[in-house]
This record gives structure tokens, C-alpha cells and sequence, in this order.
């Protein structure tokens, strides 16, 4: 078994990897957003990443701009994903806006198409409840940049099954990636523990124990981390950090999840991170 064409639903900077990871190794992408804007802008993106992805993947395939265009569709119909043998579901962490798109889901595709949630926190086995389909919901969290990640996080909700974490299994392996499967709870592995770090940090800028910078430079330059806390929630989006910590917050009634005053702030003032050009730094408009 292979497969041939796989859809991605959302076209932000984690679709935008998907995406580029798919084409890159020979399968055909349904890129679906709501936005015209967004798939202009994720197509000059697919394109530039996999322009340079044999410069900095070691391994990477090398694919024409023309191959690209062959490969990838984009659609703002949610339809077109019909045909799709596999769908990645990566839009935002909104649980209404989610439960709305598997519905729709649940009628267009195959009954036998599986579906992967790319979510931050929210649990697997509650998107499985909204479809007929909860055995074939699996989580798989992505991470940025998708197309140079070797690994992912995989969650088994209550009802997935072996047949789709073996069919899960067999889309990685085209895409060259390992995984690591974990329990369905609330944040699972990674976010659980990863944004408790980025929003303490965002705590002790607060209170003004030290600058941004230099709470990045402890991480880095002390643990040895890549990048600081500051700068991952800059490049995942201080808006997606802050809904999983509310996520987190709702799930677990617990205060250690309390988002922090001045992350919301900055929600709310529109600096988003990267995406936006500014966040804790600032960076270049795309």
C-alpha cells in the first residue's frame, strides 16, 4: 500500500509544511484553506521551501518547479478532497471551527480514509466523537518546519486503531519520518510540558527578571537548547500558544496552565510572532 494523494485542511505555517513534505516526496496534495489570500501566499512558500530543501536536508529529493505545480492543488473547496486516500487536518486550535470541519469530513470522504488531527492539545478522542469514523481519527502533531522534522509525535485516541496507526505508519515512511505514539490526554506529550516552559518564560519577562534575549540566551547558550522559549513561541504563533494553554487551562482545571497576562496582550495587540513580523522580536515582512 501507498499513497497517492493525500489532503491537507488549512494552509497556515504547519499546512504550509505538510504540504511541502508531501510534494517533496512524490505525493500528490489537496491544500485546503477558506482564504485566496493564504493559498497565494502558501504556494510562493511550498515553492521557496522546496527550492531549498536539498541545500539544507542532506537527503531531500530534488523537485522542479513544474513537478511542484503538477503535484500540488489548492482549493478553497473543501470538496476536492473526495478523492484524497488521507487527510491532515491543521486548522486552528477552535474547537467549534474543528468539530465543524470533521462533520463535513465524515460526508465527503471514502468511509475507509483516515484522518490525521494536527492539534496542539485537544484531545483525539474528542474529535473522534463528532464522526462516524472515530477509529480511523488518529493525532499527529507536526511540527515546524514540518519538511525537516524526522520525527512526530502520534496520539491513539480511545477508539484508533491498530489498521490506522499501521496505515499512518506506512504515509510516514514515504515521507522518510519516525514516530513516537503516545496516550490521548489533553496536551499529550509535548504541549503539556512545552508550554508550561514557553509560558513561564513569558512570566519571568513579566516581572522583569531579564530581557527577552537573555532569557533565550540561558536556554541556548547554558542547556544548549537551539532555540530559546521566547523565539518557539514566535515561531509557532503567540496566538496558537495561547489557545492551547486555554485548552489546557479548560481541560484540566489546573492554575499552572493560567496563560500568562502579557502573552494575551499581545495577542490581542496583533503581535502574533513571525507571522506577523513581530513578537517578542522582530523580523522581516514576507
Amino acid at each position: 500500500m501507498t499513497f497517492k494523494n493525500v489532503g491537507v485542511i488549512g494552509a497556515g505555517n504547519i499546512g504550509i509544511g505538510a504540504a511541502t513534505d508531501l510534494v517533496l516526496h512524490g505525493i500528490n496534495c489537496v491544500l485546503v484553506d477558506i482564504s485566496h489570500d493564504q493559498l497565494e501566499k502558501a504556494n510562493e512558500e511550498i515553492l521557496k521551501n522546496i527550492r531549498f530543501a536539498p541545500l539544507v536536508l542532506k537527503n531531500s529529493p530534488k523537485v522542479s518547479k513544474e513537478e511542484v505545480l503538477e503535484r500540488l492543488k489548492l482549493s478553497i473547496n473543501i470538496k476536492d478532497l473526495s478523492a484524497c486516500d488521507f487527510v491532515i487536518e491543521n486548522v486552528t486550535e477552535d474547537w467549534e471551527i474543528k468539530e465543524n470541519v470533521y462533520k463535513q469530513l465524515d460526508e465527503i470522504l471514502n468511509p475507509e480514509v483516515c484522518i490525521g488531527c494536527n492539534t496542539s492539545c485537544i484531545s483525539i478522542t474528542k474529535v473522534g466523537s463528532v464522526t462516524n469514523r472515530p477509529d480511523k481519527i488518529v493525532g499527529i502533531h507536526l511540527m515546524n518546519p514540518v519538511h525537516m522534522k524526522p520525527t512526530v509525535e502520534v496520539i491513539k485516541g480511545f477508539h484508533t486503531s491498530d489498521d490506522t496507526l499501521e496505515k499512518l505508519h506506512v504515509l510516514f515512511k514515504q515521507l522518510n519520518k519516525n514516530s513516537i505514539v503516545v496516550n490521548d490526554m489533553p496536551g499529550f506529550v509535548s504541549n503539556r510540558i512545552s508550554h508550561l516552559f514557553m509560558n513561564e518564560a513569558v512570566f519571568v519577562l513579566q516581572d522583569q527578571v531579564a530581557s527577552a534575549k537573555d532569557i533565550d540566551d540561558i536556554f541556548k547558550k547554558c542547556f544548549g537548547h537551539i532555540m530559546g522559549p521566547l523565539e518557539t513561541a514566535d515561531l509557532i504563533g503567540l496566538d496558537t500558544v495561547m489557545h492551547s494553554l486555554d485548552v489546557l487551562y479548560e481541560s484540566y482545571h489546573d492554575p499552572k496552565f493560567r496563560c500568562c497576562p502579557l502573552l494575551r496582550k499581545m495577542v490581542y495587540a496583533g503581535q502574533l510572532g513571525r507571522k506577523t513580523g513581530k513578537g517578542f522580536y522582530e523580523y522581516p515582512k514576507v
